[in-house]
């Protein structure tokens, strides 16, 4: 975006994310100003900037979201629609550098770049650059790669910085010793919260849905959705509260016995439990 004109004697632009002025006349004409002078604060081109850099930031919130939710579901995702949004920048560091599988599970690499006719640049896990044109690509959970610890090492030394957590993102396994009855973990219940708002709070903070007494995360895992929730209190309790039991639903509400839970929603509840445990209140003295 270039230079605009805001009255006499300024013009004004976006400049690393922020409206900057520049003077047109006088000693300093040309010259960016250090700091926007008091007379352009209320000028229309200054509020018009702002307004669009809170745009922006919307929408770079808003390709974030959704990159992760089709990383976490792991839905195929139509490569002519990578290549129509890669070019927007906000979209494309979203999407750079995620782990991507296409048509042959073999296909793995760190998503680099996509051309307008749908081919994709990947670097595979030897290090190449490749091209690939499947119809569709997956962004995988983490939890179904296989060698997980290997592209972690190997995303270290190419220096790969992922903005939506996909390789580095906290992962559960399902133990394979579990009751067979049993439907709530409660590996991460009893941690302390001075109120029911606080724990609410950090909940809603954390990217959780509250609904009644609970925390909620929906998941689909495969080809079913599945709902995790965390008791977290009621919802006009005042007093201090602790987190309760984790547990898994279906889409009818039924709730599942803990074998059924698949891979991805057992990682993403197991999550969800261990960061609002995370912000518990320690009391001195005690252990972590």
């Amino acid at each position: 975006m270039g230079w605009l004109s805001a009255g006499e004697g300024y013009e004004v632009a976006l400049v690393d994310g922020r409206v900057a002025a520049r003077a047109t006349s006088g000693r300093a004409a040309g010259r960016q100003l250090k700091s926007l002078p008091r007379a352009l604060r209320d000028h229309p081109e200054v509020d018009r900037l702002r307004r669009f850099v809170e745009w922006l930031d919307r929408h770079a919130t808003a390709c974030v979201a959704q990159v992760d939710s089709w990383m976490v579901s792991s839905l195929p995702v139509p490569t002519g629609l990578l290549a129509r949004v890669w070019p927007d920048e906000a979209w494309q560091s979203a999407l750079r550098d995620l782990v991507v599988v296409g048509d042959d599970p073999d296909e793995v690499g760190f998503l680099r770049g996509a051309t307008e006719d749908g081919e994709l640049r990947v670097v595979n896990l030897d290090g190449e650059t490749v091209r690939l044109s499947p119809r569709t690509v997956t962004l995988p959970h983490p939890v179904l790669l296989p060698d997980l610890d290997d592209i972690r090492e190997f995303a270290a030394e190419l220096g790969i910085v992922q903005r939506v957590e996909q390789i580095h993102r906290a992962t559960w396994q399902c133990p394979d010793d579990l009751d067979p009855k049993a439907t709530e973990i409660r590996e991460f219940s009893g941690g302390s919260f001075r109120s029911r708002f606080a724990l609410a709070a950090r909940a809603s903070s954390l990217g959780y849905r509250v609904s009644g007494g609970y925390s909620t995360a929906r998941v689909r895992d495969g080809d079913h959705t599945v709902e995790a929730g965390v008791w977290i209190g009621e919802p006009y309790w005042q007093d201090t509260v602790e987190t309760g039991g984790l547990t898994w639903h279906d889409h009818n509400g039924r709730a599942l016995p803990l074998r059924e839970v698949g891979p991805v929603a057992w990682s993403e509840g197991m999550r969800m439990a261990a960061a609002l445990y995370a912000g518990r209140t320690i009391e001195e003295g005690k252990n972590a």
